[in-house]
């Protein structure tokens, strides 16, 4: 399920603070002052730790749809660090604006490609009974850095072997009428494409094996 995630900025400030800056500023204007505050007005994608100057007012409306854009997206799918940098990107941002904003997301929890990987790294063992190396590929093709990827994979909560065997045994069910090496190459191969790689071979031999009595039934004369 994918995060359900808060505007973290008001397209306005506080009444109040409206209020105080107005009546700031009509003090700076009956004292004469030369300088008055003439600061950009605030919009969503400003927070406490980024002060208005540090985006051009007339690219603020620009960051501003840009973020809400992102938050859309991350509603109704959860994003890798790079995917939301692109996404950033598409929607017009220059690469200092995109990190800036990706670098708050960060900080808010929005984004975290660790977090992702376990979550689709999950999905691949319990609903499609993915190895390691499909389930590598998959989450490299969702820019998710190397490091974080076998930092995830590490924390598989069972042998890869194992679940290559049991994968193994239900399709090795379904051939029992076949030649035994007919059998095993098509058995292998499914294993393989399923990201098994070195275990395939060994646990395809190993769920036909036990299936030898089914294949070979002993007749009595």
């Amino acid at each position: 399920m994918a995060p359900v995630i808060p505007l973290f900025g008001a397209s306005r400030p506080p009444q109040d603070a409206r209020e105080a800056d107005a009546r700031t500023r009509e003090a700076d204007a009956e004292a004469g002052d030369a300088s008055p505050r003439d600061e950009p007005a605030w919009h969503a994608s400003w927070i406490d730790d980024v002060a208005p100057a540090d985006v051009p007012e007339d690219r603020a409306e620009l960051v501003d749809e840009a973020e809400q854009l992102l938050l859309k997206k991350l509603r109704t799918r959860s994003l890798s660090v790079r995917e939301a940098r692109a996404a950033l990107t598409q929607a017009g941002l220059d690469a200092a604006e995109a990190d800036a904003l990706v670098e708050r997301f960060l900080g808010n929890g929005y984004l975290d490609d660790a977090a992702l990987a376990e979550q689709l790294m999950h999905k691949a063992v319990a609903r499609k009974a993915q190895g390691g190396q499909a389930i590598a590929q998959s989450l490299a093709q969702r820019g998710i850095p190397r490091d974080v990827i076998d930092a995830a994979l590490a924390e598989l909560p069972d042998d890869e072997s194992d679940r290559a065997l049991e994968f193994a045994r239900t399709k090795a069910r379904g051939m029992t009428g076949l030649d035994r090496d007919v059998a095993l190459r098509r058995l292998a191969g499914q294993l393989a494409r399923r990201g098994f790689g070195s275990s395939a071979l060994s646990a395809a031999r190993q769920a036909l094996d036990e299936q030898v009595p089914a294949r070979r039934p002993v007749r009595f004369e």
